[in-house]
């Protein structure tokens, strides 16, 4: 991995963790908790690919088994999102570039619900019994929804620093064609290519100025 893509990934699983922790765990919400460890790993590993994917995942989801107030076997959760993370590497286009936001969020919304059933799992291996008396099914669709209205408000923002970090072409050009990872995500569907309409006013501008100076030279000649 390169230096920037450490650097930017520790601090993102830090963040995350501590947002995770302090905020979103104590909300109190019925059912699963919003998972923004999960997103991390998954804006992350859209943008870097399955192998670094793992490495975030296996990462961030030790440091989650080995935060207060953690209450299962260390190693549990890393597992889960080491497979989640390489799983979603394995989902980037080869180009880079997405059309649509269709396929992050369906990219969310079956990590929610595959880490869930992963981590019950695993769970299970082990003798823990949490989420029967809660309700998989329950917990699954709380999993879900609750990724899926985060996801909007921190995967693009994970993708795009991501890639300014990273030194990639696609973060220059990504304004320009509407088709990035990043910034295709709240724009999907809208048809608007701002490149072009800047190229096209750019030309309207110009040809305006040649106008006005063809007409400025036609008065100074009678």
């Amino acid at each position: 991995m390169k230096f920037n893509r450490i650097l930017l990934s520790a601090a993102l699983i830090v963040v995350a963790l501590v947002v995770q922790v302090c905020v979103l765990a104590r909300l109190q919400l019925p059912g699963a908790v919003p998972d923004l460890v999960l997103l991390t790993v998954v804006g992350l590993a859209l943008v870097y690919g399955h192998v670094t994917g793992a490495l975030v995942g296996f990462t961030s989801g030790l440091l989650a088994d080995l935060a207060p107030p953690a209450d299962h076997a260390a190693g549990r959760y890393a597992l889960v999102l080491c497979l989640v993370g390489y799983l979603v590497g394995l989902a980037r286009p080869e180009n880079g570039r997405l059309k649509s936001a269709s396929g992050p969020m369906a990219v969310v919304v079956v990590a929610a619900i595959g880490s869930t059933l992963l981590y019950a799992g695993v769970g299970a291996l082990v003798g823990d019994t949490a989420a029967r008396h809660v309700g998989l099914g329950f917990l699954l669709f709380t999993a879900a929804l609750y990724d899926l209205l985060l996801a909007p408000f921190t995967v693009p923002l994970i993708m795009a620093l991501a890639r300014r970090a990273d030194n990639d072409p696609l973060a220059e050009t990504s304004g320009s064609n509407g088709a990035d990872l990043s910034s295709g995500w709240l724009s999907s569907g809208t048809g608007l290519r701002i490149g072009t309409q800047r190229g096209g006013l750019r030309v309207k501008a110009a040809r305006s100025r040649a106008s006005r100076a063809g007409r400025i030279k036609g008065v100074k000649r009678l």
